[in-house]
């Protein structure tokens, strides 16, 4: 059975453009959609101790729910779509469906909290601890935006897609991050754009310039060595490979302007509390404005 994409509603603006842009990404991966509105119903139980004042809230949200399933089946009449509202609070609802998920997008405000009744610490969680990768969008993403602009600067949707962007950490085991960025590029027939921020190691003090060209060149080899066999699984797509000196919570910031998607990864913590996305996913969610992918691997 196949896994669907899943978009978390809130009717906030970012709530619709994730769905929007789920349901791009579903038909790319050939996947069905499932728009998922979690709420926790005060009036649940039965029928004689529910208040007339409840009704209202649940009617509006039935309401943002139909509103959003009539847009994207009439964006998207090829695309499979179901839709259902949960009965339960965002953060577990969200939990819930990462785990029968191929893909989880939510909308995002980047700096600040995350739109409507998904707030900023339900995003972390979800983030920090849902089983498939996320993708947090924020209000106003459209399909024109993933692409480049025309010769007049005009956003359009005909002409060639936006780079796909992925940080690396060539220090750590990223194969489900390269994996997903390099399956991204050839759905969209994109260049990739694999980023890694090198520096030299504290207490290093003071370094001649041999030493950092060094340094330098060790880190290109293993940034090629961790592509390579991707570069190989995927022969179709263009890489490129970039170094960028200094903390890689500032520099990948500025390093992936005018990608079209940002692809980072979090390691999987298997405490029940005290997840975390880490220090320069944190950043990449809450700085960059194109939509950013959060994988998680081991």
């Amino acid at each position: 059975m196949l896994k669907p994409v899943v978009a978390g509603l809130d009717g906030s603006r970012e709530s619709m453009a994730a769905a929007d842009w789920a349901a791009r990404e579903a038909l790319r991966r050939g996947l069905p959609l499932r728009l998922v509105q979690a709420r926790e119903d005060p009036a649940a139980g039965d029928a004689e101790e529910r208040r007339p004042e409840l009704d209202a809230p649940r009617y509006q949200a039935c309401q943002v729910l139909r509103r959003a399933l009539d847009r994207i089946n009439e964006r998207y009449p090829r695309l499979y779509i179901a839709a259902e509202q949960v009965g339960t609070a965002p953060g577990p609802a969200l939990l819930a469906e990462a785990e029968r998920a191929e893909l989880l997008v939510i909308g995002s405000q980047g700096l600040g909290a995350v739109g409507g009744l998904l707030t900023r610490s339900v995003a972390t969680a979800t983030v920090a601890r849902a089983a498939c990768p996320v993708v947090l969008v924020r209000a106003g993403e459209k399909a024109e935006h993933e692409h480049l602009p025309d010769d007049a600067g005009r956003p359009v949707t005909h002409t060639v897609f936006r780079d796909v962007a992925v940080a690396v950490d060539v220090g750590d085991t990223c194969d489900d991050v390269l994996e997903f960025a390099f399956r991204a590029a050839e759905l969209r027939r994109a260049p990739l754009r694999a980023m890694h921020a090198w520096h030299v190691p504290l207490g290093r003090g003071l370094i001649d310039v041999e030493e950092r060209v060094r340094i330098r060149r060790a880190a290109e080899r293993e940034l090629s060595a961790l592509v390579e066999p991707w570069q190989r699984k995927y022969p179709a797509v263009f890489v490129r490979e970039e170094l960028h000196e200094g903390p890689p919570a500032h520099v990948l910031v500025r390093a992936a302007r005018g990608a079209g998607l940002l692809v980072a990864g979090r390691r999987r913590r298997r405490a029940a509390i005290g997840s975390r996305t880490g220090q320069v996913a944190h950043a990449l969610i809450h700085h960059v404005g194109c939509p950013v992918a959060i994988v998680p691997h081991d």
